[in-house]
């Protein structure tokens, strides 16, 4: 059990280094099970066809985000802290890719989104699923700044919507032009999308 177990989890690491490398529509199988040194018909003991690999890899991966984006947004500090501390994060990871190795691999989810969500119906409902669970996450800072007095929105949800579709977009860019000087302006941007009260901006930086 341990060694299928470990081969199982060597698939996972393998494709979703050479996804977020690649992309998905241009590996095979055969590519994916080389890189990580395992016979070709562990594949399929596992997983019946690439799109099912696709979903795994996607699900390993929001759980990974999820405990991460959890850690920034659920804890005592003030709401619009808890947000920035997230950006920071993100931000931080994106960098560290670059140094490591030399290109900005953006978002895993935004970047299938873009590929493969007019292509398979299965990976598009689980990125639906995925940006909605985001979605949520946020949404419930925004509230909790609502309260505060912190920031003006007349749709929680929504504005919750731009604030993730404006995270996304920054890093697509980053992405694009192989820069991450392009994820300067996600706060203020954030700060401006949520009209936010400048006085507590002070305080957020500090």
């Amino acid at each position: 059990m341990g060694r299928t177990s470990d081969a199982k989890e060597k698939i996972l690491t393998a494709a979703q280094s050479l996804i977020e490398l690649r992309g998905y529509s241009a590996l095979g199988v055969a590519e994916i099970c080389k890189a990580a040194g395992v016979p070709k018909g562990s594949f399929y003991y596992f997983f019946e066809s690439k799109e099912a690999l696709a979903l795994a890899v996607l699900d390993e991966h929001w759980q990974a985000q999820r405990n991460d984006w959890a850690r920034a947004l659920h804890n005592e500090a003030e709401p619009l802290s808890r947000l920035r501390r997230l950006f920071q994060e993100t931000e931080a990871e994106l960098r560290a890719g670059q140094q490591s190795c030399g290109t900005v691999s953006g978002c895993m989810f935004g970047n299938l989104t873009l590929e493969l969500s007019n292509q398979t119906e299965p990976i598009r409902e689980r990125l639906q699923q995925i940006f909605e669970a985001q979605v949520e996450m946020v949404e419930k800072v925004i509230a909790e700044a609502v309260e505060r007095g912190e920031v003006t929105v007349g749709d929680t949800r929504e504005a919750a919507r731009s604030v993730v579709a404006q995270l996304e977009g920054q890093v697509l860019f980053a992405k694009l032009y192989n820069n991450t000087q392009h994820l300067d302006a996600l706060w203020e941007n954030c700060l401006s999308l949520l009209s936010a009260r400048r006085p507590d901006v002070a305080a957020v930086d500090s």
